[in-house]
């Protein structure tokens, strides 16, 4: 029998001891020991090389994949207990590419989740509009267009509003700017960290990029062989004495006493 988190309003998500392999693989766990908590309003970011688990993480809180061993919780409930249509539509989601319906209109999906929640045309029409808005697209401009009629960062832009667009209190985004040409992908995050200030969502941010980890968290947890190795605010990760923390801070040319 599953037994709930410690009791706390401000926990939002919650890892206990959780493992995760592969059914049939001879590989290693792809996650192993992992406990954390996510405060509510809290922005934390998983930053890892390429396969040291992240995305499988993320894919635990919304029920993409279950845990193998141990325990999540999303709001106090236990994942695998919850109906995973309900758990996903109060959880935005956002991938590297955007993750639009390439036949789809740009207002339609932005309005998809609304409409599938049994939102009237007109509260969803009002609700695509404002979501535009918010994320820097005219709707007269831009509504009607498909996906392939947009640019790398436009298509980002669709997707960020389309995960707000039901309004949900967790938000989790998968390498959402790592496509992105520097230019467009610094304006993004700019953009980005007045959202969150703006709308004070729970947000769970998967990145390899430590200087992106940096200016947009307010924790970093590091995993490393599917194991969490930091877990710090960003003034205090570069200071964390975990060789995988130096030879980030290393890579990436930073000072360990100085913050981007």
């Amino acid at each position: 029998m599953n037994t709930k988190p410690e009791s706390s309003n401000e926990v939002t998500v919650e890892f206990r001891n959780v493992e995760y392999y592969v059914p049939g693989s001879a590989r290693d766990a792809i996650l192993s020991q992992i406990t954390l908590k996510i405060l509510q309003r809290e922005t934390v970011v998983l930053l890892g090389r390429s396969g040291s688990g992240k995305t499988t993480l993320l894919k635990l809180i919304n029920g993409l994949l279950g845990a193998s061993r141990g325990e999540v919780f999303v709001n106090g409930c236990a994942v695998a207990d919850s109906d995973p249509v309900r758990l996903r539509r109060g959880i935005g989601y956002v991938i590297q590419d955007g993750g639009l319906f390439p036949h789809y209109t740009v207002a339609r999906n932005v309005g998809l989740v609304p409409a599938l929640e049994g939102w009237d045309e007109q509260r969803v029409a009002a609700r695509v509009e404002e979501m535009m808005r918010l994320v820097g697209l005219e709707p007269r401009e831009f509504a009607q267009r498909k996906p392939r009629e947009l640019s790398g960062g436009q298509k980002q832009r669709v997707g960020v509003a389309r995960a707000l667009a039901a309004d949900p209190p967790i938000l989790l985004m998968d390498e959402p700017f790592g496509a992105l040409d520097p230019v467009t992908r610094a304006e993004l995050q700019r953009e980005f960290a007045e959202l969150v200030r703006r709308l004070g969502k729970t947000i769970v941010f998967v990145t390899h990029d430590l200087r992106e980890a940096l200016r947009l968290g307010s924790r970093i947890v590091l995993l490393c062989d599917g194991k969490i190795v930091a877990d710090a605010k960003p003034e205090e990760f570069l200071r964390a004495g975990h060789p995988e923390v130096k030879a980030f801070v290393t890579s990436f040319g930073i000072e360990s006493g100085a913050q981007e």
